[in-house]
């Protein structure tokens, strides 16, 4: 069975690399929320605010607002991460946020993710109702995903029974912009559709196309993911100095 990582990359320089990529994808003055077992986007979004993005505003679940974090947590409910906020933002109005169209950027998962960026949280294989695998379901990304004004996916698997053309079950769709996996950056283009936005350094069109299960169309001219630069791994190493980004692999 493939793991979904890529032979050539060891997995530490996988999380630097999707850590970065995805801090790059952030805006400066977006108000963005990562949710559950998100430690890999809640790096990010401390690196975009160290670098390119300071006036960047994150929620989290236990309804901190720009938490001042000396240490991180490995969990992303960890009521650690109320430390030093400037306020208390519970999770319910997150949803009220998002709905009124005030939430720039939320970040998601699936165990299972379509070609047009839609998600699968709850069950796989045969009748819904008696499925073969239960999942944990979709913790309010069926309001999420449709509501903000964008999501950003990841994953750190990339194989054909993570992304597949149809979904076993739709948990939640709407307005993803990009998923960012061990192999490459997907963006959604203009018919709706994902298409790859970069291959990451370790991998080749070929093994993008082959560990896909949905059909994707890879140029020879597609960019190279840049790698992290010396500046990028040193806040890195300063903001996480324990590889919390590490610990999805």
């Amino acid at each position: 069975m493939s793991s979904g990582m890529p032979p050539a990359a060891a997995p530490g320089g996988v999380a630097d690399l999707m850590c970065v990529a995805t801090a790059r994808l952030l805006r400066d003055g977006e108000t963005v929320f990562f949710g559950l077992a998100s430690p890999l986007v809640m790096v990010s979004v401390l690196l975009a605010r160290a670098t390119h993005a300071p006036n960047l505003t994150f929620l989290s679940i236990p309804g901190s607002v720009d938490a001042a974090l000396e240490v991180l947590p490995r969990s992303t409910v960890d009521g650690l991460l109320l430390t030093g906020s400037k306020g208390i933002f519970p999770l319910a109005d997150i949803f009220d946020l998002s709905a009124r169209g005030r939430l720039d950027t939320v970040f998601l998962s699936g165990v299972q993710i379509d070609a047009r960026g839609a998600i699968n949280m709850s069950a796989i294989g045969g009748d819904p109702h008696r499925p073969r695998v239960r999942l944990p379901g979709g913790a309010g990304s069926a309001l999420l995903l449709p509501t903000a004004r964008r999501a950003i996916l990841w994953r750190t698997r990339h194989d054909t029974r993570t992304f597949v053309e149809r979904l076993d079950f739709t948990t939640a769709s709407g307005n993803t912009s990009h998923v960012v996996t061990p192999l490459c950056v997907f963006e959604r283009g203009p018919d709706g559709r994902l298409r790859v936005a970069s291959i990451h350094p370790w991998t080749s069109p070929e093994e993008v196309r082959e560990r896909t299960g949905f059909a994707v169309e890879i140029g020879g001219d597609v960019p190279v993911t840049p790698a992290p630069t010396p500046d990028e791994l040193a806040l890195l190493e300063r903001i996480d100095p324990g590889r919390v980004r590490a610990a999805e692999f």
